[in-house]
């Protein structure tokens, strides 16, 4: 998931091509559906990014009572208003007065927590959870933001590769004691590793593919004293997308999407082709679906569609996530050069599961 962060935007207003009485609202490169003359392009708003679940006082103010997603019809969803995708909610808080926005706006100010706007957390399966255990020496994986809020990451030629819709599992070796930590996204977050169970969805995983072993093989030939090896974990049982895979018995489908090397106390995440290399022959890789120059059109394009992973497009592509060729720093972004484009398709789907 991304980060949520509420903040105050300059819109660019757009006619929308099905509905008189409605218009899009740009913020980045996101786009959400508003009643035509409310805004014009130039206009300052707060932007309220989807997975965000609002107080219920704010939500009768926007006049969204029984209009939004949950059990509480309190979370901020993508829908299609007249057949245009919708991401987020564009406003103006009663609590914001027009100095407060202009203020905000220029400070680059999270407003989450003045307007008691929280972050959504999916239920977290049993299969999923167990028993844990502090882990301070973890190498946890990181949010990935998305390419649309943040447009200007990338200007370079970059791989993309396919987003799975599946669960991150974390897995961290050390060298010094050969031990093993294995975690979700979420529990690594916390510095929490999930102890050993052969029930588990990450230990099956791990086990079965035998990620330990190759772990400790990458340390020996780069040097490293601890290894990252961040795959998706998924199949029927794991996510409503399940690739024509099986996870409910046996050896969970399992592919790598990124590996990180602690080298002299120095973390390095490996380069695309690098961890291709590295991990031939040893454990599956998510697809690339194209590199070559950065075109935000094609990585538009990329991200709807059918997937690939199974090799047989049995449902459709959750998005595509892109990264430099060369890994490096993002001052757009305040870390890594990576983000992340999601379909609409699989935004608007019906039954959709979001465990992290």
């Amino acid at each position: 998931m991304s980060t949520l962060r509420v903040t105050v935007e300059e819109l660019t207003v757009h006619e929308h091509p099905h509905a008189d009485a409605l218009e899009l609202a740009q913020v980045g490169l996101y786009r959400a559906v508003v009643a035509k003359g409310v805004y014009r392009t130039g206009d300052l708003a707060v932007y309220v990014p989807e997975q965000a679940v609002l107080p219920e006082e704010l939500v009768a103010e926007l006049g969204l009572s029984g209009k939004l997603a949950g059990s509480a019809a309190n979370r901020v969803k993508a829908i299609r208003l007249r057949g245009e995708l919708s991401q987020g909610i564009v406003c103006r808080p009663k609590a914001l007065n027009g100095a407060d926005l202009v203020r905000a706006h220029e400070d680059g100010a999270d407003l989450a927590a003045e307007l008691g706007v929280v972050k959504w957390v999916p239920p977290v399966p049993v299969s999923m959870s167990g028993e844990v255990e502090a882990a301070p020496g973890l190498l946890p994986w990181i949010d990935i933001e998305n390419l649309k809020r943040y447009p200007a990451a990338f200007s370079e030629g970059e791989p993309v590769a396919e987003k799975v819709h599946g669960t991150a599992c974390c897995l961290t070796f050390g060298v010094r004691d050969e031990h093993v930590q294995v975690t979700s996204k979420g529990l690594g977050a916390q510095r929490l590793a999930l102890v050993e169970d052969p029930k588990n969805l990450y230990w099956r995983a791990v086990r079965g593919h035998d990620v330990p072993r190759v772990a400790a093989e990458i340390a020996g030939e780069l040097g490293a004293s601890r290894v990252g090896v961040y795959g998706e974990v998924y199949g029927d049982g794991v996510q409503d997308l399940g690739y024509g895979a099986d996870s409910r018995r046996g050896e969970p489908a399992y592919a790598v999407f990124d590996v990180a090397v602690d080298i002299g106390g120095q973390l390095r995440w490996l380069d695309p082709q690098e961890l291709t290399a590295v991990l031939e022959g040893r454990l599956p890789v998510v697809p690339t679906l194209y590199s070559g120059p950065y075109d935000a059109r094609l990585v538009m394009e990329l991200a709807e569609g059918r997937e690939t992973l199974s090799g047989r497009a049995v449902h459709l592509r959750e998005g595509v996530v892109v990264r430099p060729l060369q890994d490096r720093y993002s001052a757009e972004l305040g870390g890594r050069a990576i983000a992340k484009v999601v379909s609409g398709a699989y935004l608007t789907r019906k039954g959709g599961t979001e465990y992290e």
